[in-house]
């Protein structure tokens, strides 16, 4: 049977079989977000958010003596006149504030990132350790006497910070003045000249990513150091940050240096922390895009199989398709108990084994076990492997089809269709029914 039927037999069990690998990969994409907003709370309100950490501010306050003027009047409200028919006034000085923000003149600062990943279900989270210590100092360059305040924000107004310290020219300041909305100001008295050195320093969690905010506007950085280690290697920079001066990996992991000696930016620095793959997201796409490893592998067999005469029926093709859809079905719900690693070699030794065993009472077990045993750790393991580099499965699509290609077309390239196919529809080869026909 190689007819038109025979093909299109075929092409719906490829279309079933695709649209079950449709709505399963929908249906692990709904599990995934169910999950995501379920824990994605819960996982913050106990580790912590994304840290972005602003630089302090310096307010310098003063007061001045002002000469104020004012008309005197009466029980009506009208100007008091005096002898000489002019409105009385009465002149007096006052004290009035004035601020002006003090620019840092330096910043050193020292950031220990070290990862803690998480595992709840389907969602890895990206979870880290901050131990974090900075040092700044401001010159007063005017002439005035007056008091500086320290204003520093912590990362997130409810967030855990132990061992906290807050230190001007080495006093310590952190027992006496308490933290209020997610702040903590400190009043330094200065005068003209002064140079006061501060230092915060602290232990916090957070996830997915760590970030120092000079300023949220174009500003001025002077004498800047910002050395950060890490104990992972994979390392990327969040968006609208800038890349460290210098870089050293270590063992399992980097140190980087932000050295700036007066840069003008509205940039940060930071770093992403990596997460695993993610269980959830990886079983969808391998199975939004199965029907491409399926179409390969129908095509292989049934190409090997007409050249060898090895009779396939394509009710016996609907069993390797649910062997491939077998794959699937079980990393989907293994890969939320399981390592990925794990989940994905149980599911592709099952699919393969279920593929082998019944294909052999089909076509025989050196067929089963080299032909499409080998295809399918090709097609399906293979490009299902594909998956978990990010980049890569478009370029493995494209590498299967030209190996593909090129097999097939070698081996198909001396068969002459016309005596193999029948396209009448009758399912009689085309060589068979010319012989068949009768003699005038």
């Amino acid at each position: 049977m190689r007819g038109v039927l025979y093909l299109v037999s075929l092409a719906v069990i490829f279309v079933v079989t695709s649209g079950a690998w449709l709505a399963f990969g929908g249906l692990m994409m709904a599990r995934t977000d169910i999950q995501e907003h379920q824990l994605e709370g819960a996982v913050a309100d106990l580790w912590g958010q994304p840290l972005a950490q602003e630089a302090p501010t310096v307010t310098f306050e003063w007061y001045v003596t002002v000469d104020k003027t004012e008309t005197l009047l009466d029980g009506h409200g009208r100007a008091m006149i005096d002898q000489n028919g002019k409105p009385m006034q009465r002149h007096y000085q006052v004290q009035e504030l004035r601020t002006k923000s003090e620019q840092l003149t330096s910043t050193d600062l020292d950031v220990d990132l070290q990862l803690d990943q998480r595992r709840k279900g389907l969602m890895w989270f990206a979870l880290y350790n901050v131990d974090f210590n900075g040092n700044w100092s401001f010159a007063h360059e005017g002439n005035q006497t007056g008091k500086a305040w320290i204003d520093f924000a912590f990362p997130v107004r409810n967030g855990v910070y132990d061992d906290f310290h807050f230190e001007v020219d080495g006093q310590e300041m952190a027992d006496k003045y308490q933290p209020e909305n997610g702040r903590i100001r400190v009043p330094v008295d200065v005068a003209p000249g002064d140079k006061v050195a501060f230092r915060v320093a602290y232990l916090s969690r957070g996830q997915d990513e760590w970030k120092y905010v000079p300023s949220y506007n174009v500003g001025q950085l002077s004498d800047f150091d910002l050395a950060m280690t890490t104990d992972f290697a994979d390392i990327y920079f969040p968006a609208y940050t800038l890349s460290p001066s210098s870089k050293e990996q270590l063992d399992g992991g980097w140190t980087l240096n932000w050295e700036f000696v007066r840069l003008v930016t509205g940039h940060g620095m930071g770093m992403v922390i990596p997460s695993p793959i993610q269980p959830g997201p990886l079983a969808a796409s391998m199975s939004f895009s199965a029907p491409i490893s399926l179409g390969l592998f129908l095509l292989w067999v049934y190409v090997l199989a007409l050249i060898r005469n090895i009779e396939i029926h394509p009710i016996n093709y609907a069993f390797l398709a649910a062997t491939f859809f077998s794959f699937h079905l079980l990393f989907g719900y293994t890969v939320d108990h399981l390592t990925v690693e794990l989940a994905f070699a149980l599911s592709s030794i099952v699919s393969v084994v279920l593929m082998i065993t019944y294909l052999r009472l089909v076509a025989g077990p050196r067929f089963a076990l080299f032909e499409a045993g080998g295809a399918q750790l090709l097609y399906l393991v293979g490009f299902s492997l594909a998956h978990f580099w990010d980049g890569f499965t478009g370029l493995t699509v494209t590498i299967l089809g030209i190996v593909t290609l090129f097999a097939l077309g070698q081996l198909t390239g001396r068969i002459k269709w016309a005596e193999r196919l029948d396209m009448s529809g009758l399912g009689i080869p085309a060589a068979k029914a010319a012989k068949a026909a009768p003699a005038p």
